[in-house]
């Protein structure tokens, strides 16, 4: 494929499928994608591999460099499938209700499949089911009260997008910690209590001890619903009550 920076492999999204072919396993870019993100959820990214994904399959490697050339068209493919999970909470008439139901469903992927956290935040993603996902976030935002023209609907998509993968992170970080340490927020606070509890008596840190101490306590789920939710409220210019 010819582009202005020129000559460039046609998408995988645009390519045909391989002609099947007399083999004791019959393959699809569905099914590598779906084994692929099998062994992803079970040993991450670094663990993926063409020669695992081949073995589970029951195949050769290069039989599967017939459906993806690269690693990279496969982590599309891995992608794409999570975002069709999350495309199909994207329907509801109210803008903010799309939202809502957007953002959680993407928390709820990325929990599953933490590895897809690890893929969010760098270049925009393109298969069909990220552009659907991509055109009901934008509609619904372009929807907002305080969304009048295409500026405040790029910053109001890009607040989203930018909360979503931050908070997304955080979570998935602090899951992967957890497992790594044997210690949860609730051991680690625990068992650096005495500590903060001497330095915030010296009157240095007033803001953070009034946080510490009288700031409410939310679970993920709460702490991620409660702040998106005041992003929405910034983007309409208008606190939800």
């Amino acid at each position: 494929m010819d582009t202005p920076y020129g000559s460039a492999p046609t998408p995988v999204w645009e390519r045909p499928e391989p002609q099947p072919r007399s083999a004791p396993v019959p393959l699809s870019r569905a099914k590598i994608a779906a084994t692929a993100i099998q062994l992803a959820d079970a040993h991450g990214l670094d663990g993926l591999s063409v020669r695992k994904i081949a073995k589970e399959l029951g195949v050769g490697p290069m039989r599967l460099y017939d459906y993806v050339v690269n690693r990279s068209e496969l982590l599309d493919l891995m992608v794409d499938a999570v975002y069709a999970e999350i495309a199909e909470a994207s329907q509801h008439s109210e803008w903010r209700a799309t939202v809502l139901a957007i953002a959680h469903a993407t928390r709820a992927a990325a929990l599953d499949h933490e590895w897809f956290a690890d893929l969010l935040g760098g270049r925009p993603h393109l298969g069909p089911h990220a552009l659907a996902v991509g055109e009901a976030t934008a509609a619904a935002l372009s929807r907002a009260p305080g969304v009048r023209g295409i500026d405040d609907l790029q910053r109001a998509v890009g607040a989203f997008n930018a909360f979503i993968v931050g908070a997304l992170r955080r979570e998935v970080t602090e899951r992967r910690t957890a497992r790594a340490t044997g210690t949860d927020v609730s051991a680690w606070q625990a068992a650096l209590g005495p500590y903060l509890t001497r330095m915030l008596e010296t009157g240095r840190y007033p803001t953070v001890a009034r946080l510490v101490i009288d700031g409410a306590h939310l679970n993920a789920e709460e702490t991620f619903h409660h702040n998106l939710t005041a992003i929405l409220d910034g983007i309409t210019g208008h606190p939800h009550t």
